[in-house]
């Protein structure tokens, strides 16, 4: 069994070709996507909002020891933990939603998703191609470490390995994907761990044998962030999360901005495939508000039109349990 590896991408080696660095080996990494200015002001968002949350302020969140979703209203006590995440950014009752907004619709962002997607800006000028989807924020639980166990986002760990590897290729046909993912770091990160390659293939033996927590798994990688870094990565590569606990009280030692951005198909049955994925969070129900406008230009509210056709969510379900 190998030992852990890290990332050690430099913004002097960003691949050119992104999509083609996400299709080889499930993720690729972008350095300095924010400027230090767009990420002192997000930063300094991220922290307020967290400790909002973490004072039961703000009802919206990932609470320790639930890795999934759905998860309760109110926070446990930071002995136990506390939350490890803040969701709902663009919710139209949610502080420095502005902020949060512009980043997710910023052309930059769009441009690596638009490519990843294997689409063009030009692409949408007729029909808008990309679909609003989630943008949450991660961040470190008080007093003691969290984990996720090992997981591909949206496939259950006990299907069989033929049955697993026809909803890798049912869910990335020819290898394209329905969504772009990605974890954008406003504080250093090393919570992220990846198999390379993964993606695409059925799990090993090893892997299926291995405990759900295996502090190991050969070939494994821990994609290390800096703050203005991302991470854009095919949700079924078989990953997991180590996140570090803060000191209670004291500065916040991990903000990351966790989105996804989906891709329009105007068939129904594939509507399907992302609609338990997105909605399992509950954007359905605030979305259509009409206080939920997002004041971002015509293209942003196209996007949210397309996320309103997938539905509410009632009885959706969920994508994994736990």
């Amino acid at each position: 069994m190998s030992t852990t590896t890290t990332a050690t991408t430099t913004t002097d080696s960003v691949p050119k070709n992104y999509l083609e660095a996400l299709q080889r080996d499930g993720f690729v990494v972008v350095r300095s996507l924010l400027s230090p200015s767009e990420v002192a002001t997000l930063r300094d968002a991220a922290t307020e909002i967290t400790l909002m949350t973490r004072n039961a302020k703000w009802p919206y969140l990932r609470s320790v020891p639930k890795q999934f979703p759905p998860w309760p209203n109110t926070p446990p006590p930071s002995s136990e933990g506390g939350i490890w995440g803040v969701q709902h950014l663009m919710h139209p009752e949610m502080p420095y939603r502005d902020k949060f907004i512009k980043t997710y619709f910023s052309p930059k962002i769009l441009g690596v998703a638009e490519e990843l997607l294997g689409i063009s800006g030009s692409d949408c000028s007729k029909e808008e191609k990309l679909v609003m989807e989630l943008f949450n924020l991660l961040v470190a639980p008080e007093n003691k470490a969290f984990e996720l166990r090992w997981h591909r986002d949206d496939i259950q760990e006990t299907v069989t390995p033929e049955r697993e590897l026809e909803l890798l290729q049912q869910k990335s046909p020819e290898g394209k994907q329905s969504h772009a993912q990605y974890n954008l770091a406003l504080c250093p990160d090393a919570s992220l761990i990846v198999v390379p390659g993964s993606h695409r293939r059925v799990r090993t033996e090893i892997e299926r044998a291995a405990d759900p927590y295996e502090a190991v798994l050969p070939n494994q990688l821990v994609v290390k962030l800096e703050p203005g870094d991302a991470v854009f990565y095919d949700s079924n590569i078989l990953h997991r999360g180590i996140y570090q606990p803060k000191v209670e009280g004291g500065e916040e030692t991990r903000l990351t901005l966790h989105g996804s951005l989906g891709l329009k198909d105007n068939s129904k049955a594939d509507n399907k495939v992302r609609a338990t994925a997105v909605l399992q969070h509950g954007i359905g129900f605030w979305i259509d508000r009409e206080d939920a406008s997002l004041g971002a230009g015509e293209r942003a509210e196209k996007m949210r039109t397309n996320l309103i056709s997938l539905g509410r969510g009632e009885n959706v379900g969920y994508s994994l349990e736990g």
